[in-house]
């Protein structure tokens, strides 16, 4: 709309023009406390939610495939686009000198992704049951947009045991 001295501005040309717009700005949009924003495509903006958590139980594996332990996780729900910051934290400890203990992240829902030896925390000692907190983060630029569920399994490599304690995920979303 071009504004021209001495027209009418009617309630219709205020609603759809004002009104309507102001509504589509990201301080229209914001719902949640501690959300951001993300272009979700062109002149488009979405509100994106981190989300984290944590599992305290010390458990353990001796599995050389990506395995849940006992209890199962962390595990968070995450609404993305197609990029993710994603963190992941654990203290390791093996039985057996240089067989390190592996966290990696199982990704489903939207994008479907399994753990392997590239993205990974892995623990390296030159003794036993050292326990080290390991932490890794990975910028994930190819998300399928949609709902994904990220969750951290565990693996060894080599014949070992490995103790995993104070496990944690966070995922910030784009």
């Amino acid at each position: 709309m071009t504004a021209i001295a001495g027209s009418v501005f009617t309630a219709a040309q205020f609603n759809t023009f004002l009104r309507d717009n102001l509504s589509e700005c990201p301080a229209a949009k914001a719902t949640t406390p501690g959300a951001h924003f993300a272009v979700s495509a062109t002149n488009q903006v979405a509100e994106r939610i981190p989300q984290q958590q944590s599992v305290n139980t010390s458990e353990s594996t001796s599995s050389t495939s990506f395995a849940d332990l006992a209890t199962t996780g962390p595990t968070v729900t995450v609404t993305t686009g197609s990029s993710a910051l994603i963190f992941a934290t654990a203290e390791i400890g093996n039985s057996t000198a240089s067989a390190p203990g592996r966290v990696g992240v199982d990704i489903t829902g939207a994008t479907t992704e399994t753990p392997d030896g590239n993205h990974v925390l892995r623990q390296e000692s030159s003794g036993t049951a050292e326990f080290q907190r390991c932490t890794v983060a990975r910028l994930h630029t190819a998300l399928t947009p949609g709902v994904n569920v990220f969750k951290l399994m565990y693996a060894v490599v080599g014949v070992s045991t490995a103790t995993f304690g104070t496990r944690n995920i966070a995922v910030i979303p784009f």
